[in-house]
């Protein structure tokens, strides 16, 4: 892993990064938890801003910092990085669940795998969250220009590639129909489509949002080519953003992702 990090600091000191919105005193984040024990990872866009910032727009700090900075670090540019700045920047990223996790959004995703008996939490701690891009943006995905997210994959669809490769991950579970298309973009990725009625989002004026499940197996990514086969079950429905994702639908995904995992893993 500590590989992996050199490699994303060393894209951290691209000159036209502010371009892509990318915060750039912020570190790269190759990983919530720790990737090297993991046999699980839940996949989403990109880090959110809050992982840095507080609601006020300031740097989090002491213990409710979750990732390094440039100023954690004690260095006013990535030229300045040094093994041990590697190092620190890998240890926040195994110790993310242990430390200030940003629960309000891991813990809907941990109780969906949860009945796999793997999770982000300890004792387990078996299971990680990884990202298409590894950098936080100042704004959302979905608020980049598509230029900015095009040359986002394009340019950084390798980095998720090597992780991948040298890790322990079975599995990938992608949350909403977002990353499963972006997921699909980077890599060779072989995807059936099931409609699931217990899905379904129910609207008082409208017509239900459906759901979908999706099940397959990726072999390389974003050019990289794995290991083994990784296995690839996903749901169309964001599990922290879909409006009216109901406790019987979130317990429906959690047994649909229980037998599916199990059988593989």
């Amino acid at each position: 892993m500590i590989n992996e990090v050199v490699d994303l600091i060393e894209r951290m000191k691209d000159s036209d990064l502010s371009e892509l919105d990318i915060i750039t005193w912020g570190s790269p984040v190759p990983s919530f938890g720790n990737l090297s024990i993991s046999r699980l990872a839940t996949l989403g866009l990109n880090p959110s801003n809050k992982e840095f910032l507080d609601d006020a727009g300031s740097e989090l700090s002491g213990f409710e910092r979750r990732f390094h900075t440039l100023n954690s670090l004690g260095i006013t540019d990535w030229d300045e990085a040094t093994f041990d700045h590697y190092q620190s920047i890998l240890n926040l990223c195994n110790e993310y669940f242990s430390r200030n996790p940003y629960d309000a959004w891991f813990k809907r995703l941990d109780y969906l795998i949860s009945g796999t008996a793997l999770s982000y939490y300890f004792p387990s701690s078996e299971a990680c969250h990884l990202d298409l891009i590894p950098f936080a943006t100042s704004t959302k995905w979905g608020e980049l220009s598509n230029w900015q997210r095009s040359t986002l994959l394009n340019r950084y669809s390798d980095l998720l590639g090597a992780l991948l490769k040298n890790s322990k991950i079975k599995v990938l579970v992608l949350n909403g129909k977002s990353v499963i298309d972006n997921f699909l973009k980077i890599s060779n990725a072989e995807i059936e489509v099931e409609r699931m009625q217990d899905w379904d989002l129910p609207r008082k004026e409208s017509t239900a949002v459906p759901g979908y499940a999706y099940k397959g197996y990726v072999t390389n990514v974003g050019g990289i080519d794995l290991n083994n086969n990784v296995h690839i079950f996903g749901f169309n429905h964001n599990i922290q953003s879909s409006y009216g994702v109901t406790t019987a639908v979130q317990l429906s995904m959690r047994n649909w992702i229980t037998t599916n995992v199990l059988s593989v893993i």
